[in-house]
Order: C-alpha cells, then structure tokens, then sequence
C-alpha cells in the first residue's frame, strides 16, 4: 500500500524510530495520526507549523484499553478515515534476570509492548477493513525470535508480537489489509543509550547501529511493498540465519554480544 494521501497512525511518535516514521510518511505525502503516552510532545507539534493540517497529535497511554479504543474515532473526526497502522511503540524492562524482577514492571512491559499492539489492532482493524486497501504494520524485535541477555520479559512480549502479527496475516489474507512484521537489530535510540547495556564486537569502530532515520525508511517501504516480514538491517538478517541454523549457538553469540554495564 503505498502512503501517500493515506491515513497512517503510528505510535510511540514522540522520539526516535517513531518520530522518523512521522517526518518520512508526512514527506512522502501521508497524512500522520501521531500517537504519544507523555514525552516528545514539543517535538512532535514542532512539525504541526510545517504540515498543518497533514498531522494530528494524539495523547493515550497504550496499555489503557480505554485511552485506545478512543483513537479511531478521534481520529477519523479529524481525517475522515484511517488506510493504516503503524505500532512502533515499545519498552525495554531493566536489566535483571526474570527472578529478580518485580510483577509490577513484568506487567507494565507486557501491557505496553503485547497488550498495547493487541489493543490497536482490535480497535483500528474494524475501520482498516472498510478502506480499498489498507495496511497493519508491528514492529516486534531481534528479541521477538532470539533471546536478549537479561530481558526475558522484553523478548517474551516481542514474541507475542511476532506470532499475533504472523496470525493476524493469516486471518487476513482475503481481504484488503495487508499485514507485516519487522524485526529492527540494534538502533541507535535514547531506549537503547539510556539502557545500560554495552555492545561487544571485534572491531567497535566497524560497528554502527541502525540509525533511526534508515529504521523509519525500511519499516515504510515494507508496509509500501506488502511484505510479510521485515528484517532491519544485517545484525537482524545475521542472527536470524543463525538462530534458525543453530538456535544455541546464536543465543551464544547474542550473550557475548550484548552485555549489561
């Protein structure tokens, strides 16, 4: 489905891959629903000066049903119509094993990253299956298919990502809406600075995450090319080879690679 003079909705707008996907959809000629939980507003409404009209800022706390079953409608009041979905949003869960985390952060990661993709689906799929054609894109996580040194829980909600989404194409494949999955490696976002975690390579100096910039381009031209599943970029196509070749080995090299400060 190509994006220009649709109707995307895209979470987690306020900063990093989300933030991306909003300037590039809105440059190729897309009209953006921008969803927020708290941070990244003055951000996000700095673009209202240039788009106008062309973006709508929205605040919802995506693990509240109720906040996001609101959306649809909302949003529809302001653009008419909604032709797709982009459920960027996500959280990392602190660096502890899942016997030292607490219930309270093991339900707030699966309420955002699981609940808060389910949430959006269930709520915008009604409207998504009216349009001519339309579109549901989930980003889940290398995380989603090879375990993360330390965070159990994030996989674990990356995972249920996976297979909803993997589902949700199956059960849709009559219809109008396209649906894809995207795995993004390693991206260089204040989640993943802020995070405490250090990335052993042989050469650091060779190694560059992927740029928010160059995750927002290939998350959209999967969702503009109908592809079923999206790997971003060579650390996600590497250790999904490998995890699919031998899936110990490859969480070997992942807990080598990747180490808590």
């Amino acid at each position: 489905m190509k994006v220009f003079n649709k109707v995307i909705v895209v979470t987690g707008a306020g900063g990093g891959i989300g933030r991306e996907l909003v300037c590039q959809l809105l440059e190729k000629g897309a009209k953006v629903a921008a969803i927020i939980h708290k941070s990244g507003l003055e951000e996000i409404k700095s673009l209202e000066a240039v788009y106008g009209d062309k973006i709508s800022i929205h605040i919802a706390n995506l693990a509240n049903r109720d906040d996001v079953e609101k959306l649809p409608e909302e949003i529809i009041t302001i653009h008419g119509y909604i032709d797709g979905i982009i459920n960027n949003a996500g959280i990392l869960q602190s660096f502890l094993s899942v016997n030292d985390l607490d219930y309270e952060q093991i339900q707030r990661v699966m309420d955002v990253n699981f609940y808060g993709t389910l949430y959006m689906c269930k709520s915008f799929l009604p409207h998504l299956l009216k349009r001519p054609e339309a579109h549901i894109t989930n980003v889940s996580s290398m995380g989603g298919f090879l375990p993360v040194p330390l965070q159990s829980i994030y996989s674990a909600s990356k995972a249920a990502v996976k297979m909803l989404t993997e589902g949700l194409h199956l059960e849709l494949r009559d219809t109008n809406v396209g649906v894809t999955i995207v795995f993004p490696g390693g991206v260089d976002t204040n989640l993943v600075r802020n995070s405490g975690i250090e990335i052993e390579v042989a050469d650091k100096h060779s190694y560059k995450m992927l740029s928010p910039n160059k995750a927002a381009a290939i998350i959209i031209k999967g969702m503009e090319n109908n592809k079923y599943r999206v790997l971003a970029e060579n650390d996600a196509k590497t250790m999904d080879f490998l995890y699919r070749l031998n899936p110990k080995k490859a969480t070997d090299i992942i807990a080598n690679k990747i180490k808590p400060l």
